[in-house]
């Protein structure tokens, strides 16, 4: 009888550490999934701290850093008119304000809010204004620029209106030169398979 009890404490015993390993397992496995530079907090134009990759979770992201008074500026045009076009499909533009590039994006954040509005009736996403270059840039920018975590697409961000876009799952899938304008073929194309790219 003892030794019919040993043999169910055994096995009892082996259960319990088979679940523990599969539990471990399965942590680990999510852990160890592809990490994504959208995995960071930023602050919106309003002041409101978001985790981008919760934010825009399953979208293909666009994101530009912006600014109001750059030969550029008018790009925000094509790019409100991107976002009306394939916003419902799924895309998100996200507008970053920078004024480290000739200071050409000196107002407040409400001066910039109603400039996009009133001059190129922005409804897509700006991010409250910050550095994409040097020691101050935030974690984003520092992560898109840097040879070490984005070797493809890596190099210090040039004049406004640089552009990089993310796939459904978080990836940079590509990097347009601010004298590309949103519209381009180019672009869309781009936009668009990603688009149709099932998760």
């Amino acid at each position: 009888m003892k030794s019919y009890f040993v043999i169910v404490l055994i096995l009892m015993g082996a259960l319990t550490m088979n679940q523990t390993a599969t539990a471990k397992g399965a942590k680990s496995e999510k852990a160890g999934a592809k990490a994504t530079p959208l995995n960071l907090e930023m602050e919106t134009l309003e002041g409101k701290k978001v985790n981008l990759a919760e934010k825009y979770q399953g979208k293909v992201v666009l994101l530009v850093n912006v600014a109001s008074k750059c030969g550029n500026t008018p790009q925000y045009a094509q790019l409100e008119a991107l976002h009306k076009k394939y916003g419902k499909e799924g895309l998100a533009i996200v507008g970053v304000p920078c004024n480290q590039f000739g200071k050409q994006e000196p107002g407040t954040a409400a001066e910039i809010a109603e400039f996009c509005e009133k001059n190129y009736g922005v409804d897509f996403d700006l991010m409250a204004k910050v550095d994409v270059n040097g020691d101050d840039a935030v974690p984003l920018y520092k992560y898109l620029t840097s040879k070490e975590t984005d070797p493809k697409f890596a190099g210090k961000i040039p004049w406004n209106f640089e552009k990089f876009l993310f796939n459904r799952d978080g990836q940079v899938v590509a990097r347009f030169n601010h004298k590309m304008k949103p519209d381009a073929p180019e672009v869309v194309a781009a936009i668009e398979k990603e688009l149709a790219a099932k998760r």
